[in-house]
């Protein structure tokens, strides 16, 4: 149903080897499951650095509960290669403790598989989450698509505030 190949998005990603129905379950994002604390740990060490050597990389915890979190960094989690779009094919739905990629559209042989990683707007670090999807509506930042407005208000401020220096 899918493979992992290079992306045009972002270094590797999932293409689909067939055509794909909506509303598919696709593939499951699998590691080690740990606390919430510990997963919060890794997450903060990765982000720092990745950070620190300027170079690109995944942090690749992913929510699982209020307790829990998955680490996929493992490389048999195939999941992880899924990469983020402004306007993705497919979604996460967590189902009994096990976290599914599934289809929210119909995919086309030869599609790369994309979710919206849902990343809550900071204005202090939404910078180091560049989006290189390239779709129509693209933000340019990795911002989950509920917070868009929480950034669009956010810039218009700066907007208006440069505007005024300008008179």
């Amino acid at each position: 149903m899918w493979r992992v190949k290079k992306s045009k998005i972002h270094g590797h990603g999932i293409i689909a080897t067939k055509n794909i129905k909506k509303n598919t379950k696709v593939i499951e994002y699998i590691g080690e499951k740990v606390l919430k604390s510990e997963g919060d740990k890794r997450s903060a060490q990765r982000i720092g650095m990745y950070l620190n050597s300027k170079t690109t990389g995944s942090v690749y915890i992913f929510e699982l509960n209020k307790k829990y979190d998955i680490d996929g960094s493992p490389k048999y989690n195939k999941a992880r290669y899924i990469n983020h779009s402004c306007d993705p094919n497919c979604e996460v739905e967590i189902v009994k403790g096990h976290i599914w990629i599934s289809s929210i559209k119909n995919i086309k042989e030869g599609e790369e598989l994309s979710y919206d990683y849902g990343y809550e707007f900071d204005k202090d670090d939404y910078k180091d989450h560049i989006c290189k999807c390239a779709s129509k509506n693209c933000l340019g930042f990795i911002i989950s698509s509920d917070d868009w407005g929480k950034y669009l208000k956010f810039v218009s401020k700066i907007v208006k505030r440069k505007n005024s220096c300008k008179n």
